[in-house]
């Protein structure tokens, strides 16, 4: 599966519902496995299955955007630091804005190609210094 933006989140977007300001409103990441398939219907946190983060896998695990930016409709943001992961084998991210509950906190972006298997280590994200960052409109 290639990296896509959750097309519900992109509905969000167009008719500016639910929007997300991603300069103010939590957003996280976090890891899912290879046993995760990606669907254009998932919108929330609670349609993700195999979710690994900071010590657990429940969406308060997930990691905090740090120092997001919008500059020309691209997304970036410090590179982000996962503490301790422990699970299985890691085969994405995904970023959801955090509402404090699963079945209403949306889905954002699947960013495949992360691959690796947690040794209860550390973990940094370092978010593309290309031009995409962490993804480009």
């Amino acid at each position: 599966m290639a990296s896509a933006l959750y097309p519900l989140f992109k509905q969000k977007l167009l008719s500016q519902v639910d929007a997300i300001a991603f300069d103010a409103d939590t957003v996280r990441c976090i890891f899912v496995t290879s046993t995760y398939v990606y669907s254009a219907l998932h919108d929330f946190f609670a349609d993700l299955t195999n979710t690994i983060g900071d010590g657990g896998t429940g969406r308060a695990n997930g990691e905090v955007l740090v120092s997001p930016t919008l500059t020309d409709g691209v997304l970036d943001a410090a590179d982000t630091v996962f503490a301790a992961v422990t699970g299985a084998a890691v085969n994405a991210i995904v970023l959801y804005k955090d509402s404090g509950v699963d079945a209403t906190s949306p889905l954002i972006a699947y960013i495949d190609g992360i691959s690796f298997t947690p040794n209860g280590g550390q973990v940094t994200i370092q978010w593309d210094a290309g031009a995409a960052k962490i993804f480009a409109l």
